[in-house]
């Protein structure tokens, strides 16, 4: 009988420390995987989350694979929307929106001053993002509209994220790269921005959903609340990110 008491209070005990664990998990800030663009901006949003800032598509993919997300924040609606048919994350938000800017070093070494000047300079050094990378597919619109898509022969890397050519541009390392005119604006001591033509750019869309497989799925509602409320899209428009 003694026995059978102290087999029943280890049961408790160990399943009220299951609990407690569980509870402890699902309280706290909450676990964001956004686009590499949003950096700057989401930690002024929501101070006390934690992120990982990567390329879209590859945190997509994270995601799938099951990484520890509780949001999940895209620089575009084909990866978002891709994870909600297939079940992976609840229904999209729209938050913002950005545009597209071709970027050059403040030296401007290429004396470049329109995008046509691209096709002009035999010796461009063109640095741009991966076909799959959202800043990439976005590029590749740009230059196709423009019937400018021979100058990504001139590229001298295809980076993983929008970063990655911000970084090269900074270094002097390229001459021209496509990036959001947001990332333009915090690197603005060392980069300039040229506007392209209206009728190449790109619909820019950003979206956030929760991902279902989310331990903390308080934290994550109470996220996206803070980035849809007044203060968190006056966050995102002082970073230079427009309205969805």
């Amino acid at each position: 009988m003694r026995r059978g008491l102290a087999f029943g209070f280890i049961l408790v005990a160990t399943v009220a420390l299951v609990a407690s664990f569980t509870s402890s998990r699902a309280e706290g800030p909450a676990t964001v995987y956004a686009a590499a663009s949003l950096t700057d901006v989401f930690p002024k949003v929501s101070p006390s989350s934690r992120f990982q800032f990567a390329s879209s598509n590859q945190l997509a993919l994270q995601i799938t694979r099951g990484a520890p997300a509780d949001v999940f924040a895209s620089a575009s609606p084909v990866y978002t929307q891709d994870l909600y048919r297939n079940g992976v994350v609840e229904k999209p938000r729209a938050f913002a929106t950005n545009s597209l800017v071709l970027a050059i070093p403040r030296s401007n070494p290429a004396k470049i001053h329109s995008v046509q000047d691209l096709a002009k300079r035999p010796k461009l050094k063109l640095v741009v993002a991966g076909a799959k990378v959202p800043v990439g597919l976005y590029t590749r619109e740009v230059l196709k509209r423009l019937g400018l898509l021979r100058v990504l022969r001139r590229a001298v890397s295809q980076e993983s994220d929008v970063k990655g050519i911000v970084g090269k541009l900074a270094l002097g390392e390229a001459d021209a790269g496509f990036v959001y005119v947001t990332d333009v604006r915090t690197a603005s001591s060392r980069l300039i921005a040229i506007p392209l033509p209206k009728r190449s750019q790109p619909t820019v869309l950003y979206e956030v959903s929760v991902v279902k497989g989310s331990q903390n799925r308080e934290g994550a509602l109470e996220f996206v609340a803070d980035l849809l409320s007044t203060d968190g899209r006056r966050e995102l428009a002082r970073a230079g990110f427009g309205p969805p």
